[in-house]
């Protein structure tokens, strides 16, 4: 059976292509040593990272190398080659004592918002990039909706970390949760987003998570529960069962067959204390 097939374009019909607007990318050979990175955009190396440079050392080999994306960058008055992909393989290379050269590939990014953008072109498909790398590269590079959520965050007193605290030790109103964030903006507006967020801020939450979030989207937002509480109730609520409310969301979970979030506004309602009910004069 034949396996091998020769590349063909596809059908793209009802699309429009796009005529590249930057100068074609160049491959050289440099020596590894004289790359840069740019951690406004880019994460730092973490534990992860050290795991897998030291697994590409060991095993290097030019059949499997990747060439690094790069772009030439001003730095302190003279010009350098920033690594806008391939920081592992990089570190790797020179890590290397037998490797003295490597090939890189350059685009044209001159500025730190092209090279965000290209690093989000390059790793928007990838595994391995989570949401939280591309969020903040995205924000670098300007990106509108990146910067409504951190904006809509900032006005929540919320604030969105950069990486993984050591030992994910986080302190209270911090979230990494992006896309939830995204999500939440998108059916709520920023103002209505803002407001829920605040509440959960306000709760001493730490971090706030994608459960913390669905949770309260739907006491803030279903007016069956919206309107027997006061915003600020819920928050006192969240504050009194920060060490207990998880496990009991779990179990009632478990028990009713409910998603952990829908069990997690059930728990805070329950807690929250209610509005008085107005009477009527007779």
């Amino acid at each position: 059976m034949n396996t091998k097939q020769k590349i063909a374009g596809i059908d793209v019909t009802g699309i429009v292509a796009a005529k590249p607007t930057t100068g074609e990318p160049i491959c050289e050979w440099v020596d590894p040593r004289s790359l840069y990175v740019d951690h406004e955009y880019q994460r730092k190396v973490g534990e992860k990272g050290l795991r897998q440079i030291r697994r590409i050392v060991q095993n290097f080999c030019w059949a499997k190398f990747k060439p690094p994306v790069c772009a030439y960058s001003d730095h302190e008055g003279r010009t350098v080659l920033m690594v806008l992909d391939g920081q592992h393989t990089a570190i790797a290379a020179v890590s290397n004592p037998y490797i003295n050269m490597i090939p890189i590939m350059i685009v044209d990014a001159p500025d730190t918002q092209s090279q965000a953008s290209a690093f989000v072109g390059q790793n928007t498909e990838r595994v391995g990039v989570t949401p939280l790398q591309l969020h903040q590269a995205s924000v670098v590079a300007g990106d509108p909706e990146a910067q409504t959520v951190e904006l809509v965050c900032a006005r929540a007193n919320v604030k969105i970390v950069k990486s993984v605290p050591g030992g994910a030790k986080y302190q209270p109103r911090e979230t990494i949760a992006i896309s939830s964030l995204r999500g939440l903006i998108d059916r709520h507006s920023a103002p209505g987003a803002r407001r829920i967020l605040e509440v959960l801020a306000d709760g001493g939450l730490s971090p706030i998570t994608s459960q913390h979030i669905k949770a309260g989207e739907l006491l803030m937002s279903d007016k069956e529960y919206a309107s027997r509480f006061e915003p600020a109730d819920l928050s006192i609520a969240i504050g009194e069962l920060f060490l207990t409310a998880e496990d009991e969301a779990k179990t009632f979970a478990h028990m009713n067959r409910i998603p952990v979030w829908r069990a997690l506004a059930a728990v805070w309602f329950r807690k929250t204390r209610k509005k008085k009910a107005m009477r009527l004069a007779s």
